[in-house]
């Protein structure tokens, strides 16, 4: 904690001397009408969420193993969001917090957590301080973010959800350019890791860093970033976005992570490792046309995702242990490949290719505030794959009515053919205030 202290007033002070260098042609300017020093807001959203089974997949088997619920389950909850923040002079302090009360087949469960909480110092409209814990939204991509290497992974089934930030200091220097390249914007990053900070980022005990240099050329927004540390693998990234059209957008990253550890495990059980370079990357566009339907496409290369046989043998080795319980009631191996999976796949896709597809209606058949969407996520590989239909209205300004349905399809050992649900479907009523 001290060196992450020493480091942040390290970033600070750097800050101010490359200020004075480079956007010394600002002035401190008072605005004419004050605005109010304080600002609050929040939401709050009730869920409920009914899940079909399916009782013949791995992962059914593997997280019902020793009970029998039917051949539904449902799910239903309350999310409350405040945010706040106060400003005083060239700062601002701001914080956000978030609590989700669930109750599913397992009973209640209470979480509470500070998404954000940092403090702002701007003099200049070219030059910003931050430190505390805060959302790096670092990335061009709908779905995935492969460059977001300061940031918690998207949902891709809710990419537009809130994330919780990290602890980290960081510093915005903007310049302002005639010619090709209009806008420079340079971002350093100390992102410390230990044991009571961003202890679930990698190794503890470490003050990474990390950067991003942003360029406006030929009205292309161009983005190089890094990620160097001992809490995970050095890391180097770009991105592109680019208007080809008044209506039709392209965008893209790429990653390249050295000397990357990979593990996987094979039918029985033995887990393994291995070395090598991993490239990441996704490609994208977004195109509007005259109905006023927006239509979202990605294609995502995971470099760090597993192979469809690595898949099948996890597959198989969690098979082999339900049928060994079955048999002869012995958990042993079952409950092996419950903790090989948490360590090896938690993220939500974690093999190597994927397309994304969504489509949205704005206000089909003149109906105002109401906002039909399809998504598609589709596993490249074993041809797997999920769809979303989903309803939103907005009556009011402030209120949302959301419907939304997911069908998960694929063979077996497939990734979304082995899913413990069918289908299921989330019904939410959001209230902003």
């Amino acid at each position: 904690m001290k060196i992450f202290i020493r480091l942040t007033w390290l970033c600070l002070i750097s800050g101010i001397i490359a200020f004075n260098a480079w956007a010394g042609e600002y002035d401190f300017d008072i605005p004419e009408i004050e605005k109010k020093p304080y600002e609050f807001g929040g939401s709050v959203k009730a869920g409920y969420i009914l899940s079909w089974l399916d009782r013949d997949s791995a992962q059914y088997h593997q997280k019902f193993y020793n009970r029998d619920e039917g051949s539904t389950v449902d799910t239903y909850g309350l999310t409350l969001q405040l945010e706040g923040s106060y400003t005083k002079g060239i700062a601002k302090l701001y914080a956000k917090g978030n609590t989700d009360i669930t109750h599913d087949y397992l009973g209640w469960e209470e979480d509470t957590r500070l998404y954000e909480g940092f403090i702002s110092i701007k003099p200049s409209p070219a030059f910003t301080i931050e430190a505390g814990k805060k959302v790096m939204k670092w990335g061009k991509g709908y779905a995935w973010n492969p460059v977001a290497f300061t940031s918690r992974p998207k949902d891709p089934d809710d990419p537009e959800q809130s994330l919780e930030g990290y602890t980290l200091a960081s510093v915005d220097l903007i310049k302002s350019m005639s010619g090709p390249i209009k806008t420079i914007a340079l971002t350093p990053v100390v992102f410390p890791v230990y044991e009571e900070i961003n202890n679930t980022y990698g190794e503890t005990g470490h003050v990474n860093y990390a950067g991003k240099l942003y360029l406006l050329i030929f009205d292309t927004d161009i983005d190089l970033m890094f990620f160097l540390g001992d809490s995970r693998e050095d890391t180097y990234g770009l991105d592109f976005s680019k208007n080809i059209l008044v209506n039709l957008e392209v965008h893209g990253e790429v990653s390249y992570t050295n000397d990357f550890e990979n593990g996987y495990i094979d039918r029985n059980g033995i887990a393994y490792s291995r070395r090598s370079s991993a490239v990441s990357f996704l490609l994208g566009t977004r195109y509007l046309n005259k109905y006023d339907t927006t239509f979202i496409v990605e294609y995502y290369r995971n470099g760090k995702g597993f192979s469809k046989a690595e898949i099948t043998d996890y597959f198989m080795f969690t098979e082999d242990g339900y049928n060994i319980y079955q048999a002869t009631g012995n958990e042993k191996k079952l409950k092996k490949g419950i903790s090989l999976s948490k360590n090896y796949f938690s993220e939500k896709n974690y093999m190597k290719d994927y397309i994304y597809l969504k489509v949205t209606q704005k206000e089909p058949f003149n109906i105002l505030y109401f906002n039909p969407s399809l998504a598609v996520i589709f596993n490249v590989a074993d041809q797997s794959y999920s769809i979303t239909p989903e309803l939103l209205y907005t009556p009011v300004s402030n209120l949302e009515l959301r419907l939304k349905s997911t069908f998960f399809q694929g063979s077996r050992y497939s990734e979304f053919g082995e899913k413990p649900f069918d289908c299921k479907v989330d019904f939410s009523v959001k209230y902003y205030f």
